[in-house]
């Protein structure tokens, strides 16, 4: 296998030369999106992959969007006010219409955010939104949202693509799309009346395919930006030999580790689970992957959340790797069972995460545990999950090894949950929340690893692109601000 993939990654850096990708373009800004073509899919009944999140943010924004920063700027909100309890928010909408030239309502918008917390809604920020108590059109511009409880943050989760608001298929813009024969999705930017043609952003060509060749386009000049890319496909990026003004990582927070899926076998002990993620070198899977800023992680919920200061630390923390590693061996040895214990883990497919399971293969057959990789949707003993976190919320992280959510849980620490969620003030609503990450922590319902992986490659032609921690790129502030 390993010489399979240096053979494809040398084939890859020979047949693309270098420099087409810094030919001056003008016309079009091209962009190429890791995955299936662009559609303007309803969040509500179908996940978004990298082309259609980055088509419903251009063409069917929320009430906020954010900014190249990741900060948080107007979308179909022109302003809003917070109530000093932070339990309510109101919008004041921008007035705007459909592409069939109806006026956009306060009671159309209400609707289809109610439409995503619905019982029929399968949108991932479903969980999220128990949060809210009520949402209301106060007029036909006016719209509020009432929450059970407090929520830092909150806004970032309303400038997800999920929560892109679309009335009958379509969304107010600001950007237009228009398809093309192959595919590809035309952007036209917004254009005020007295702008000039040259004055504003330039209109995009959006374009969704395999990693390959995404990357080959953009070695041979014929796209200026890819995006989407994951630790699965970044070798084919780093085959391309390219430069860190070209090939560029988010400092992206969320889930990037494996979780247990086993309600049976050993695993359903908690002190082998707590073994298998004693027994991982982060420290040398980072400096393998050599990416700048990846941070490895040990707790569930990073550091310095506003819910959440200071996380759950597994206690074996502070000790070297060699006696983790002697303690977990004695832990796997004492098993009454069959040696060594099989351990079936799913991931998806893609060069990166076969370098990465290899390198969890090596460290678990140190202490007597031998790791079969399995296809993503297989029945597994651990899942792997590479998610980048909605919003700086560390109820996200905790929701996602509920009891309804995940096999391996602690029904204590659902119950904590579910305080927290009408918890009366922050100070409440911290210490529920902290309840419930020591109860998962001593559960050892994850494995942490380290902090999710996503690069793009750009052009010169994309002085307003920044990486931010939610790997958002607005299509309107990628190129060079007007001087």
């Amino acid at each position: 296998m390993a010489n399979r993939l240096h053979h494809l990654l040398v084939c890859l850096a020979c047949l693309f030369p270098l420099g087409g990708c810094d030919k001056p373009a003008d016309g079009p800004i091209r962009v190429s999106a890791i995955g299936q073509p662009p559609q303007l899919d309803n969040p509500n009944l179908e996940p978004l992959d990298a082309a259609s999140a980055f088509l419903i943010e251009a063409s069917a924004e929320g009430l906020v969007r954010f900014d190249a920063a990741g900060q948080i700027e107007p979308g179909l909100a022109q302003s809003w006010i917070v109530s000093d309890d932070g339990m309510r928010y109101t919008f004041r909408l921008a007035r705007m219409r459909w592409p069939d030239g109806s006026r956009m309502t306060a009671q159309q918008v209400a609707g289809r955010l109610q439409a995503a917390r619905s019982r029929a809604s399968r949108n991932p920020l479903k969980p999220m939104l128990g949060a809210i108590d009520e949402i209301m059109a106060m007029t036909d511009e006016v719209l509020e949202i009432a929450l059970r409880s407090p929520r830092p943050n909150f806004l970032q989760m309303l400038a997800q693509p999920e929560m892109g608001i679309l009335f009958k298929g379509q969304g107010a813009g600001p950007y237009r799309p228009t398809w093309q024969e192959d595919g590809t999705v035309l952007l036209t930017p917004p254009r005020n009346e007295e702008e000039e043609e040259e004055d504003g952003p330039p209109p995009i060509l959006l374009k969704g395919e395999r990693a390959a060749l995404a990357i080959a386009r953009f070695l041979e000049g014929e796209a200026d930006l890819v995006i989407g890319g994951t630790i699965g496909d970044l070798p084919l990026a780093r085959a391309a030999r390219l430069g860190n003004d070209r090939l560029t990582f988010d400092p992206a927070e969320g889930l990037f580790g494996l979780a247990f899926t086993a309600a049976e076998g050993p695993l359903t002990d908690p002190a082998v689970r707590q073994a298998l993620s004693m027994a991982l070198d982060r420290d040398a899977l980072s400096s393998v992957l050599a990416i700048p800023g990846l941070a490895t992680r040990l707790s569930l919920v990073p550091t310095e959340l506003e819910e959440m200061p200071r996380p759950a630390v597994p206690a074996w923390a502070g000790n070297p790797l060699p006696m983790r590693r002697e303690y977990a061996a004695q832990t796997i040895g004492k098993l009454d069972v069959p040696k060594p214990i099989q351990v079936r883990v799913a991931m998806p497919q893609g060069p990166g995460y076969r370098i990465l399971f290899a390198r969890l293969k090596r460290d678990w057959a140190a202490i007597g545990v031998d790791a079969q990789k399995v296809a993503i949707d297989d029945q597994a003993d651990l899942r792997f999950i590479d998610l980048v976190a909605p919003a700086r919320l560390a109820s996200w992280y905790l929701r996602r090894f509920s009891c309804d959510a995940n096999p391996v849980c602690d029904p204590a620490a659902d119950e904590a949950m579910a305080a927290a969620r009408i918890a009366p003030n922050m100070a409440a609503r911290r210490a529920l929340l902290a309840n419930a990450d020591r109860l998962l922590a001593a559960a050892n319902v994850f494995i942490p690893i380290a902090t999710p992986i996503r690069w793009s490659l750009l052009s010169p032609r994309l002085a307003g692109f920044r990486p931010n921690m939610f790997a958002r790129h607005y299509a309107g502030e990628l190129a060079a601000p007007s001087p």
